[in-house]
């Protein structure tokens, strides 16, 4: 942290380095920003030591770039990483202002602000962290009963009554979403056919192991550690029940960005840069997986995380496939745009599965929470192209078409829903 007197007492040494690392950055920022931010004008960072709270999960991989390779310096601020234990505690810091951003689940974010995860706090979305690259896992045991795909694991489970035991990361978060829209396509009520619990990401594949779940929806590099590791099967990929799907957000809180717009900006243009070199090229990927394999981060083996980042995907079971739609952080730009369907696509799986009661005003909360201007401000000075509409539309596993014009009859129409 920043002693009171800092910025007093090396105000022009400070402003030497700032120089220095503009000069050095010069090729990215647009003249006018430039000035701003390394003249200590009006758009100098108010807090330059920023803590970004992340789960060991291979999406935090942008996060993790942006202060290994200095993208940081070059916008006034510096990232401190700081690894947490689960979506809990990273909500909890969140809201505390322990954490000042976090690579968390969109979901959450959501959850938080309308009050039904946890504490109600007004909260922001910078930016969408990454596409795709989550999964879905059954265990070997059921699998090898014939649960290798989700049309098997409703098979087995109507052939077999017991009480079947399905994990997800955190209540509203994006891995629930996933697992309760994948099983109500294949025609099985998450509720009401099995019992849903919670475990932090890197606990799942231990209590698969132990036998405390049939089946878990995860980010990587969990899924692909529980086929290494000879206890579970990949029986589907988030990127199959919504190709190119929203995914981990920098998320702070609409506090920190009322206070801090300037660092809130940087911070996204860090992240912002940290994307677009992870996709650049097959080199960058692979430094990615090194740098974030290490015990500071994911604490797992390269091999864990290096195939999957690449679309090389294997289901445990001898089949292989090359997965265009693995998981992405930049892809030109299309990635990272906080579309306001995205956010409003969570609200409606909440309300459909009973986590909120009444319909929200739905484009009003995304509108409220995802920071759409101080967005097309980062990537207009990086020079990333934008969409012209705030909303996108996609198809869903189900057939379903999600376009966020008419959210509440959206919510409402699903044949399986609280």
């Amino acid at each position: 942290m920043n002693k009171p007197n800092h910025r007093h007492a090396s105000a022009s040494a400070g402003r030497r380095k700032l120089l220095q690392v503009a000069a050095a950055g010069a090729t990215t920022l647009l003249p006018g920003l430039r000035a701003a931010v390394y003249a200590a004008g009006s758009d100098k960072p108010e807090k330059e030591e920023v803590k970004i709270g992340f789960i060991p999960l291979t999406d935090c991989a942008s996060v993790v770039m942006a202060s290994v390779l200095g993208f940081d310096k070059k916008y006034g601020v510096k990232i401190i990483p700081t690894k947490e234990a689960s979506w809990a505690g990273v909500r909890d810091k969140l809201v505390n202002g322990e954490l000042d951003f976090a690579h968390v689940l969109y979901g959450l974010v959501y959850g938080v602000h309308l009050g039904v995860s946890g504490p109600k706090k007004d909260m922001a979305v910078m930016m969408t962290i990454n596409n795709n690259g989550q999964g879905l896992t059954v265990s070997k045991q059921l699998a090898q009963k014939g649960a290798t795909d989700l049309a098997g694991l409703a098979k087995v489970m109507r052939a077999e009554k017991r009480e079947y035991t399905f994990a997800q990361t955190f209540p509203t978060g994006t891995h629930a979403m996933w697992l309760y829209y994948w099983l109500a396509s294949g025609g099985i009520d998450p509720f009401k056919d099995a019992k849903v619990i919670t475990v932090p990401p890197p606990q799942m594949v231990a209590n698969m192991r132990v036998g405390n779940m049939d089946c878990f929806s995860v980010g990587e590099p969990w899924n692909h550690r529980a086929i290494m590791d000879g206890i579970g099967i990949s029986a589907a990929t988030s990127q199959d029940v919504w190709k190119d799907h929203p995914e981990k957000v920098l998320g702070t809180t609409a506090e920190f960005v009322k206070a801090h717009p300037n660092t809130a900006r940087a911070v996204t243009m860090a992240v912002l840069e940290a994307s677009r070199w992870i996709d650049a090229s097959l080199q960058n990927k692979m430094k990615m997986a090194e740098t974030v394999a290490e015990k500071a981060y994911i604490n797992t083996s390269v091999d864990a995380i290096n195939q999957r980042i690449l679309g090389r995907y294997q289901n445990g079971l001898g089949r292989t496939w090359d997965d265009p739609n693995h998981m992405k952080f930049f892809n030109d730009g299309a990635v990272n745009f906080p579309y306001l369907s995205d956010g409003m696509w969570f609200l409606t799986q909440h309300k459909r599965w009973g986590l909120i009661k009444e319909h929200p005003n739905y484009l009003a909360v995304a509108k409220q929470i995802n920071q759409i201007d101080i967005y097309r401000q980062a990537a207009s000075a990086l020079k990333i192209s934008m969409p012209k509409e705030p909303m996108r539309s996609s198809k869903l596993i189900d057939g379903a078409l999600w376009d966020g014009k008419n959210p509440g009859a959206y919510a409402d129409g699903f044949k399986i829903k609280a």
